[in-house]
């Protein structure tokens, strides 16, 4: 069995517009259902499409706990 890998992932509707933060293990599945507005969900009610940073982690818990640092950050 591979190593399977975790993605934090940055969404935003506009430059300086709505941001959404994300933790996934398929990144281009994840993507395309944000895009193709699936679920009723927050990025479908705020318009958040475009992919603008990821990064990528071995484990589940690398990716989980650098998600709440990053919404723990300010806006600016």
């Amino acid at each position: 069995m591979g190593a399977r890998s975790f993605y934090v992932y940055i969404l935003a509707s506009r430059i300086g517009g709505t941001l959404y933060i994300g933790v996934t293990n398929d990144l281009i599945r994840r993507v395309a259902e944000h895009k193709l507005k699936i679920a009723e969900s927050f990025t479908k009610r705020h318009g958040v499409t475009r992919l603008v940073y990821f990064e990528c982690f071995d484990q589940v818990e690398q990716a989980i706990h650098r998600e709440k640092r990053l919404k723990k950050w300010p806006r600016a």
